[in-house]
């Protein structure tokens, strides 16, 4: 009976957070079955350490924490290979499909966002897109709370930088 709860409990989580993470994981490595791929493994991360997660714990930030790690892991493999970009047709989505949102990002500023180093990369996407505070991002991070903001801050400079000279 306990471990059917704890299942009925990790599903929920899932449920409840799966989409967010999957356009997360999208932002992160801009290819939609590279995010599915990281999504699936971010849960299987999650299922095998799920007994360990203390009951006062924040899930969301868990899990977030495990999606970056696979994310910057699978990031990393790849950086050998040109940069990709993404072509696919945005009608051939399903309405509820998270993707829709980020497709709608002009391509500009996903190129940006992906020439930022991983930490502010991640800090970013975290506070302005995924809605994250701080102490949760240092958390996600494993830094402390100044060093979460400082990269967010960091990121929105360069980025405002980036465009700045575009305009010059």
């Amino acid at each position: 009976m306990m471990i059917q709860r704890k299942i009925a409990d990790f599903d929920q989580m899932v449920e409840a957070h799966s989409r967010e993470i999957f356009a997360y994981l999208w932002r992160m490595l801009r290819d939609p079955q590279d995010a599915e791929d990281a999504l699936q493994e971010s849960f299987i991360r999650a299922f095998r350490g799920f007994p360990r997660l203390e009951v006062d714990s924040n899930s969301r930030a868990w899990l977030y924490k495990i999606a970056t790690n696979v994310a910057y892991t699978q990031f990393k493999k790849r950086t050998h290979q040109q940069s990709r970009t993404t072509d696919f047709d945005e009608t051939t989505l399903p309405a509820s499909n998270p993707v829709q949102e980020i497709v709608e990002i002009p391509p500009a500023l996903l190129s940006a966002v992906e020439s930022l180093p991983h930490k502010q990369r991640t800090a970013l996407l975290l506070r302005h897109y995924q809605g994250f505070e701080y102490p949760e991002i240092a958390e996600i991070l494993q830094c402390s709370e100044e060093s979460a903001r400082a990269n967010a801050s960091q990121a929105v400079r360069k980025l405002r930088s980036i465009f700045a000279e575009e305009e010059t």
